[in-house]
């Protein structure tokens, strides 16, 4: 390919182009969602929603800041995995549908300073339910639909912060790259497939058996 020099940027040394293809949408957006909007540092405490993409790169771009990561899944099984990473608190959705109350008890009571919102419609109120006074509430996703109710009062009794993005620019790339070389962070691939097999890496997706991110190989 012959692109313009405007138009890409080196990746860190200690990747591979399997584990760089998943920097510029998913880790983009939890970088941004995590160091710039949200702001997380040091001894502060990130609610990040699910196991996908974005949500892995968000407990691992907060742990790099020093900061406690609570993270929900409905899998037990990769609540484990998000421990491995480096979680230090998981809720199982599923057993907890009121989970900002264990979000609350987790944190004797402050709630989180952010939380990454990938869930949309049936999420969002949970999510600023169990955000600290003051907290932000960083939504990058709708997976659970695009039109959301929420409790009004909890929005400006607590002084919360609600933020939409898209991804990131140039400049906050090559950021974000500076800390995944600076923390040596590898990004989690759940598969990788062949591009014959596109249909497959969908219904893998679909069916969100996935830990991570998938990658398509031409």
């Amino acid at each position: 390919m012959l692109l313009d020099a405007g138009a890409v940027s080196p990746f860190p040394d200690h990747l591979d182009f399997d584990e760089a293809a998943t920097l510029p949408c998913a880790a983009l957006t939890a970088w941004r969602a995590v160091a710039e909007e949200a702001a997380i540092g040091p001894g502060q405490t990130l609610l990040v929603q699910g196991t996908g993409g974005v949500s892995l790169f968000a407990l691992q771009f907060a742990k790099a800041r020093g900061a406690h990561v609570i993270i929900t899944s409905s899998s037990d099984e990769k609540l484990e995995r998000a421990r491995g990473l480096g979680a230090d608190f998981t809720i199982n959705y599923k057993a907890n549908p009121e989970w900002s109350k264990e979000v609350r008890r987790l944190t004797d009571g402050r709630g989180a300073d952010a939380v990454i919102e990938v869930g949309g419609a049936d999420t969002l109120a949970e999510s600023m339910k169990a955000a600290a006074v003051g907290g932000s509430i960083v939504v990058i996703g709708i997976l659970s639909g695009a039109a959301a109710s929420f409790p009004l009062p909890v929005l400006f009794g607590n002084n919360l912060r609600v933020a939409g993005i898209s991804v990131g620019n140039r400049s906050q790339f090559e950021a974000m790259c500076c800390d995944i070389a600076a923390y040596r962070i590898r990004p989690v691939i759940d598969r990788t497939f062949d591009i014959a097999r596109v249909q497959d890496a969908l219904r893998r997706m679909e069916g969100g058996r996935h830990f991570g991110k998938i990658v398509l190989r031409f």
